[in-house]
């Protein structure tokens, strides 16, 4: 039984019985308004379509001709609504949204409009070819202008890019909605040029009356992006679809993870997190490149002797190997590396973080997770249950984790851990100010590696610096082991090649190895600077002069040395 439209075209004589009903249900499979599908198939001429619409249902007829595309309302009906029911927004009056469509009896498209704007919903009736050419044109007027004020899209490097979101075919309501092309390919595309460039965190975050991207390069923050403020809701909505967080929850910092396959043998992952601002959600991923856990130690930083020490504690069957620093410091990459070390098939190694940052194949790795109970104490527990060779603990962060671990490392067990301080005599100190005995401290701990990240110079385009020697002098360059006339100090100039004449970091060291002198200071209850005199007695390096020694390579430069160590 036909109805509507279809009924008025057989009825003026313009459509048999026979092809109104396969039109409507040709278009009905093709998701299509009656009147597209007549006129796409050259059936019938859209004027003629049109003026039987009009006559039937009272509908007032438009000519799109006469409209400005500026004139037309930007941003009140989503663009995916506006290709999924083949409208256009035209005018708003009051609280009354007038939109053109080619079939006035698709109630279910006024109605979704209107549930979406929170306006009354008046149609329009437009000939199907002209709407249809309106339609496009708007959308494409739309994207450029969320493409230019998001600063210029360029999609060559975005071919093949496969962002898993973690979600099924079907997907669900809200991240249909923040499935907009602009959008999604500006972030996409943020994403990719964090990794180009070599960020290692990417910074998303809403102001009163601005909203930037910063990325964070060699440990420093630089701006790269500024959208408009309206984009605030619609960027971090497709960030927490991509990451699989609860789209529709603003009021609490949530956690997720993205994964980025940027090639066929490559893939990035981003460990993403939600902050609830005064003026919206700032929301940050850290860049977690697994091919950093895989560079060697040769390619860390480690001076020869500092090398040595570290793979000959490796090489230990038992023992506490402690990384400490700042966060950001690279001591993840300094336990990965180690581990893939020890990473053969003959040994059991477990791990506990917080959160696990690279999967490393053949490692068995635990997701701290407090709410349930599963704390770092526990979990060491129980790998002490399961046969284990080597334990690497995220951080210590308690005398309970701490106990457990020195247990771990007195039975048998080689030990890696962290903790947050600021040298390698103030880790000991610290341990012991937790609680725990001077004797298992001075008993268990093997090496404590100290460390921060320098901005390595680019060699393209660095020049020599005329500092005189009397500065070097006061800076320490007399005590670091090298005459003055065998180095040279460098200093950063910038090209295309680099940033601000910088480009990568390098590790700075201080390695020290619990010798027995030192170990008698702990027993003794010493504090930090004896310990410090200590391990400058038995030939270790400290920070401050492991970074100047740096800049007498010309890896970096003083002033970067003086930035990462000096008081």
């Amino acid at each position: 039984m036909l109805s509507g439209l279809a009924r008025r075209l057989v009825r003026d004589q313009l459509l048999t019985d026979e092809q109104a009903i396969a039109a409507v249900a040709a278009s009905q499979k093709a998701k299509i308004p009656l009147p597209f599908h007549l006129v796409s198939n050259g059936t019938l001429k859209p004027r003629e379509i049109a003026v039987a619409a009009s006559d039937e249902f009272g509908t007032p007829m438009l000519d799109l001709a006469s409209l400005s595309k500026s004139s037309l309302p930007e941003g009140l009906v989503d663009t995916k609504l506006i290709s999924k029911h083949n409208i256009l927004p035209i005018f708003k009056r009051g609280n009354r949204l007038y939109v053109a469509v080619s079939d006035p009896t698709d109630l279910h498209a006024l109605d979704e409009i209107k549930f979406n704007t929170g306006l009354n919903t008046e149609a329009l009736l437009a000939e199907a070819d002209k709407l249809q050419k309106a339609i496009e044109a708007f959308l494409n007027a739309e994207e450029e202008t969320i493409g230019d004020a998001l600063g210029g899209l360029d999609d060559e490097d975005l071919d093949g890019l496969d962002v898993d979101t973690g979600t099924d075919d079907r997907g669900d309501d809200d991240s249909k909605d923040v499935d907009e092309a602009p959008i999604v390919r500006f972030v996409n595309k943020v994403l990719l040029d964090a990794i180009k460039s070599g960020a290692s965190d990417i910074h998303f975050e809403p102001y009163e009356k601005a909203y930037r991207v910063r990325f964070r390069q060699d440990g420093i923050l630089k701006e790269v992006a500024r959208p408009p403020t309206n984009l605030a809701i619609r960027l971090a909505a497709r960030l927490k679809v991509m990451s699989q967080m609860d789209i529709s929850e603003r009021r609490i910092p949530q956690d997720g993870r993205i994964k980025m396959k940027i090639s066929k043998t490559r893939a990035i992952d981003f460990r993403v997190n939600t902050l609830p601002t005064l003026f919206g959600e700032k929301i940050v991923l850290r860049i977690l490149d697994p091919s950093s856990a895989k560079l060697g130690i040769d390619a860390l930083g480690y001076e020869d002797t500092q090398k040595q020490i570290y793979m000959d504690a490796l090489a230990q069957p038992q023992g506490m190997i402690l990384v400490t620093g700042p966060t950001g410091s690279g001591k993840t990459v300094s336990l990965y590396t180690g581990l893939n070390i020890l990473n053969t098939v003959e040994r059991n190694i477990s791990t506990a973080e917080d959160p696990v940052e690279i999967n490393l194949e053949g490692i068995n790795q635990v997701n701290v997770n407090q709410k349930v109970g599963l704390t770092f104490a526990t979990a060491l527990r129980s790998f002490l249950r399961q046969d284990p060779d080597v334990v690497m603990v995220g951080e210590i962060r308690d005398l309970e984790t701490a106990e457990i671990g020195i247990k771990a490392a007195q039975t048998g067990h080689l030990v890696l851990s962290t903790l947050h301080t600021n040298s390698a005599p103030e880790t000991l100190t610290r341990l012991m100010n937790m609680g725990v005995p001077a004797f298992n401290v001075a008993t268990t701990v093997s090496i404590i590696i100290a460390q921060r990240l320098a901005r390595r110079l680019c060699t393209n385009c660095k020049k020599p610096a005329e500092i005189p020697d009397n500065i070097l002098k006061e800076e320490g360059f007399d005590d670091i082991g090298i005459p003055r006339n065998e180095f040279e100090i460098f200093q950063p100039v910038g090209c295309e090649m680099c940033s601000d004449g910088y480009k990568g970091r390098v590790g700075v060291y201080e390695v020290v190895q619990i010798t027995p002198e030192i170990s008698r200071i702990i027993m003794e209850g010493g504090n930090a600077i004896q310990i410090a005199d200590a391990a400058k007695a038995a030939g270790f390096n400290s920070l401050r002069i492991s970074a100047l020694r740096k800049a007498a390579q010309g890896l970096t430069s003083l002033e970067e040395a003086n930035r990462v160590t000096k008081d």
